[in-house]
């Protein structure tokens, strides 16, 4: 039986990029789970890559028919956007082991769904002066920066990801990623290889 991985952290921890180059080393042969949001594509975001982009509408679609295995739903500054995860054949334990990206929420929903023994956190953890000068960097390479949401997003995150509630969620494993971004893929695949 296969595991599920999930990568989760604060927005600007990285976790796309730990995500794409885990994929990319190609040692532990995981498996891609693309989730679905209904929040607007960034520069250089492809439909299909870091998510399905799609319609309020569709997405209401996927919860008349019950294909939503778990959803969270953010009141930006700009609208509620719907992050979500669909029974769309994309996971199934009998073909291999998954890598996904995440919330602490998600990671709870995932886990119920899918059952403890199977869903494998992977906390990453960067400090807050490196949060907000990688999300200034993302949002200045942006045709039309939204600072208001930057910082919405990094004041709730400090809730969302505060040592109680991963505590809660039984989450007591971090991988560090200040800066030295080879050292915390090295670290996260050992700690993977000796999960197998």
């Amino acid at each position: 039986m296969g595991k599920i991985y999930l990568i989760m952290g604060r927005s600007s921890c990285g976790k796309d990029t730990i995500y794409k180059k885990l994929l990319e080393r190609g040692k532990l042969d995981l498996k891609k789970v693309i989730i679905y949001t209904t929040r607007p594509m960034r520069e250089k975001e492809m439909d299909g890559v870091q998510y399905y982009f799609c319609s309020i509408e569709r997405y209401e679609k996927y919860k008349e028919d019950r294909k939503i295995i778990e959803e969270r739903t953010y009141n930006t500054m700009y609208g509620p956007w719907h992050y979500f995860t669909v029974d769309d054949g994309q996971i199934d334990l009998s073909e291999g082991n998954y890598l996904m990206i995440g919330t602490v929420d998600m990671y709870i929903s995932i886990r119920e769904y899918f059952g403890e023994q199977n869903v494998v956190p992977l906390m990453i953890n960067v400090s807050d002066g490196m949060i907000m000068q990688r999300a200034m960097k993302r949002e200045l390479k942006q045709e039309e920066p939204k600072y208001d949401e930057m910082c919405r997003r990094f004041l709730a995150d400090k809730a969302d990801y505060s040592d109680e509630r991963l505590k809660g969620a039984g989450i007591d494993r971090t991988f560090d990623n200040d800066g030295e971004l080879e050292a915390c893929l090295d670290e996260i695949e050992s700690f993977i290889l000796s999960e197998k």
